[in-house]
């Protein structure tokens, strides 16, 4: 019989078949040791390169898509900009169209040295023969009144003043410079000749106003909280009305403040809502600001569109565009009422404000006037400021900072130069770009022609809100997908100038600012042989 083989895990013997459970415990033990060892090797293990190249493929995806979403955001932004620029195209052609029917009051346009259209609006109402001489004195050696003060209504609220005060002065605008060689006569800025290109030489330098009738309103205007000013101010008005025959309006809180003082003001008027202060341009021929920098950007705040000449006494602290001092009002507002006087052509910027929601341009909020700057910065927000900014419809750059600030030329002293900004002669026709705090070595200022428009937008995946305010007040909040438009007002603000433009600017940059004031170097130092 054959024998079947005995198997290697079964044992005959009972010494055998105990050592079978401790052999089964050890190899468990093993076995449970190499796993945990396998874990951690896994776990140490790189991620597989499978998921790499995944992971890859999602953050160019992400990246595709950002770039779309910012291609997108651009055009928006350059479909926006071209209906701005349309928008302001109708306004001027629907404004020239308006002029061209109003017959009782015809308005030309003339160009200024630098080539652009000053309007000085509003023709006053002035008697057959006024307007025939008034219209005799459109030549060309100059501006007149009716062509730079013109309001497009026909129907004003006279309830500021009686009718013996609606008939406003006539005045015109002459360019003339100093010297026996010079005259009044405009010449080409640029001249062509047998193909050659050449500047023209200009002998018209400065802004002369002359006044073709007496003025007869005034507007008095007066930084508020100042007993000095509140003593001048009553000075002011009782001299003007006993030795000038002059109508004064002020304020409600002025004329309320003049009444307390004495009966004796009751002459004194006034107004009582906006849409009174809207038609005071067809009201007042002179307005006096009493204060600093600060009253003459009020002064000009109340005038949405033509502006009467602004004389500026200086009674504030720091001030560059008050050239007059106090103490010597009689002696200045004397020569101003005799006339003439130099004037400068402060320009102002117009912004517009488009929110995300704007089915186009044209629906924008009401449009805010600015002599100084517009401010765009990031608020209380801790988040560096976001702004995309455009150039009529080429893209400028991303604004990556504390803000950004637009200026006019007359703003350059202010803001703008604190924030690193050049100083620029205020009858230099341009916009100031300037950054603040930009992050960026190599973000330095710029300064851009007038005829531009500038469109800064808060793109979609800005991290906060930017806020923009206007020469220091009527703070807008920006948020993202929200733009702003900025461009050259049709209205500037005309100021009287105590000796000329130039020289008023540079008294004010050499007073104020102690523009490069330092010692004299010695003359008892080594020197050349």
């Amino acid at each position: 019989m054959k024998q079947t083989p005995m198997s290697p895990n079964k044992h005959t013997s009972n010494g055998s078949a105990s050592v079978l459970p401790l052999e089964n415990a050890f190899s468990d033990s093993l076995a449970m040791l190499n796993s945990e060892k396998a874990v951690e090797e896994l776990i140490q293990q790189p991620i597989l390169h499978g998921i790499d190249d995944h992971l890859i493929e999602f953050a160019e995806a992400l990246r595709t898509v950002a770039k779309a979403l910012r291609q997108a955001a651009e055009g928006k932004a350059s479909a926006q900009a071209e209906a701005s620029e349309w928008k302001r195209k109708y306004e001027l052609e629907r404004t020239h169209n308006l002029q061209l029917e109003n017959k009782a009051m015809p308005s030309e346009k003339h160009l200024d040295e630098n080539g652009r259209v000053v309007h000085l609006t509003n023709k006053p109402l002035l008697s057959d023969g006024a307007v025939e001489k008034s219209d005799r004195c459109c030549g060309e050696h100059g501006i007149c009144s009716h062509q730079v003060l013109r309001d497009r209504e026909h129907d004003h609220d006279a309830s500021v003043v009686p009718n013996k005060m609606t008939r406003k002065a006539s005045f015109k605008l002459s360019w003339c410079c100093k010297g026996e060689k010079s005259d009044q006569k405009k010449h080409d800025i640029v001249s062509f000749e047998k193909g050659n290109i050449t500047t023209a030489e200009r002998s018209s330098k400065q802004i002369s106003l002359k006044w073709e009738s007496p003025p007869q309103t005034v507007l008095i205007l007066t930084k508020p909280n100042s007993i000095a000013v509140r003593i001048l101010c009553s000075e002011l008005v009782r001299w003007l009305k006993e030795q000038k025959s002059l109508n004064i309006v002020v304020e409600p809180r002025v004329r309320t403040e003049l009444l307390t003082e004495s009966s004796y003001y009751q002459f004194v008027q006034t107004w009582e809502n906006d849409k009174e202060i809207m038609s005071l341009h067809s009201k007042v021929d002179l307005v006096v600001t009493l204060g600093g920098d600060g009253t003459v950007l009020w002064a000009a705040s109340m005038f949405k569109g033509p502006v009467p000449p602004v004389v500026p006494f200086s009674l504030g602290s720091l001030g560059f565009m008050t050239p007059f001092y106090s103490e010597r009002y009689k002696e200045y507002l004397d020569s101003i009422l005799r006339g003439p006087i130099s004037i400068t052509l402060r320009h102002r910027l117009q912004c517009h404000v488009i929110r995300d929601s704007a089915k186009s341009d044209l629906d924008s909020e009401e449009p805010i006037l600015v002599l100084n700057e517009v401010t765009i910065d990031r608020g209380i927000s801790s988040f560096l400021t976001n702004l995309e900014c455009y150039c009529d419809n080429s893209f400028v750059t991303c604004v990556q900072g504390d803000g950004l600030i637009l200026s006019t030329t007359s703003g350059s002293t202010a803001y703008s130069l604190a924030a690193g900004g050049s100083m620029v002669h205020p009858q230099v026709p341009g916009i100031l770009f300037t950054p603040i705090c930009p992050h960026s070595l190599s973000f330095r200022p710029l300064i851009l022609p007038e005829y531009v428009t500038i469109r800064v937008q808060v793109p979609f995946n800005s991290r906060g809100h930017a806020w923009a305010s206007f020469d220091g007040k009527d703070r807008k909040k920006l948020a993202p997908g929200d733009a702003l438009v900025c461009s050259m007002a049709t209205w500037p603000v005309p100021t009287a100038c105590q000796a000329d433009s130039t020289s008023d600017f540079l008294r004010s940059i050499h007073e104020g600012l102690h523009w490069n004031l330092r010692k004299t170097q010695s003359f008892d130092g080594p020197r050349e042989t």
